[in-house]
């Protein structure tokens, strides 16, 4: 019988997305190779194919209602039909950076846990792997958040969380309620609201911001919140929670349809609807969760990362504490852009710590 097999790496890359990409085209250019050698990396992806978490995206999320997907480093984006759905636009522009920066990526292999030591000691579906060092950067599409409430057991109609979500078309006709104050809530009452009945369902009065936006110094203004919470150890929230929503093109639409037309949260739910906060009863035929999704951590958890509140500091990218993991993706470098510098600046920041 042969032994498991196991490899070692200086540095192992956890995720393929946008981050996990932009880490591994900065440790190829500062001379790490995937070779098994003193100064080497591999990516691992639980994907079977490139383009991370927009490869499940719904259908009818087309590039013109994506909020901006920043070029990977050093390969500009080619034009893109703005009709085109991101689930087939996003990967294919993946793929092409992939093919060109020729990185070490193996997929599909899922890290189910790291364990402490030195090196470190993943257990994967790929055997195990030993690094001196992890750059984790898994994202949170495969960590939904479901809240549960009193009665959501005994529903007979159709429950379902936005990560399942594919098309309006199988709604219709239904009478759908729609649980969220975030971007994709606001989007999917927008379509769904066209073929069937929506209710729309939020914690607190959603927020819209009127006059100008400026993307940049929104952005900052975010950016520098969210930064403020990682380095004090405080778990961080959804994008929502920290800016506010748009007036774009789908939410005025959406207006207009009378889809915004919001009600606090039920208190419970029956097999055939859900009981309004005022007491009245309203039937629904489809339950949708467009609550949002938290960081896929879990896999780190035997690290002990997390502190008493439930948070993570950082220092930048680099967990406070463990400077031999970085986490990218994560917290102030969920966007796009913030993905690529955070792989810059992680690979920087290890190449200095590993001498």
């Amino acid at each position: 019988m042969s032994e498991p097999v196991t490899r070692h790496r200086t540095v192992v890359v956890i995720g393929g997305g946008q981050a996990g990409l932009s880490a591994g085209y900065h440790l190829k250019r500062r001379g790490f190779t995937g070779d098994g050698g003193p100064r080497s990396f591999v990516v691992l992806d639980a994907e079977d194919a490139p383009g991370g978490a927009w490869r499940h995206r719904w259908e009818s999320l087309r590039m013109a209602t994506v909020n901006g997907i920043f070029d990977l480093p050093g390969f500009p984006k080619p034009p893109i039909d703005p009709e085109e759905p991101s689930r087939t636009a996003v990967p294919r522009y993946f793929a092409a950076f992939e093919e060109r920066a020729g990185l070490p990526i193996r997929r599909p292999v899922t890290v189910s846990r790291v364990l402490p030591g030195h090196p470190f000691r993943l257990e994967t579906s790929d055997g195990t792997w030993h690094a001196d060092a992890i750059i984790n950067a898994t994202g949170t599409w495969t960590n939904p958040v479901r809240p549960h409430y009193p009665g959501q057991e005994t529903f007979t109609g159709l429950q379902l969380h936005t990560h399942e979500y594919v098309s309006a078309a199988a709604l219709a006709g239904r009478r759908v309620a729609v649980i969220g104050g975030g971007i994709s809530a606001v989007q999917l009452l927008e379509e769904i609201s066209r073929g069937a009945t929506t209710f729309w369902y939020t914690r607190r009065e959603p927020v819209f911001r009127d006059g100008d936006f400026t993307p940049e110094v929104a952005g900052r203004e975010v950016i520098a919140k969210v930064v403020a919470d990682v380095e004090a150890g405080r778990p961080t929230g959804s994008v929502v929670s920290y800016t506010d929503l748009i007036w774009t093109p789908y939410a005025l639409a959406a207006k207009e349809r009378g889809a915004l037309e919001r009600r606090p949260m039920f208190t419970a739910i029956e097999p055939g609807g859900v009981r309004e906060a005022d007491g009245s009863y309203t039937p629904v035929d489809v339950i949708l969760w467009a609550t949002g999704f938290k960081a896929a951590l879990a896999h780190l958890d035997p690290l002990g990362l997390r502190n008493a509140a439930g948070g993570i500091r950082l220092i930048g990218t680099r967990v406070a504490g463990e400077p031999r993991v970085h986490l990218i993706g994560f917290g102030p470098s969920q966007s796009t852009v913030g993905a690529n510098r955070a792989g810059r600046d992680a690979v920087r920041a290890l190449e200095s710590y590993l001498g």
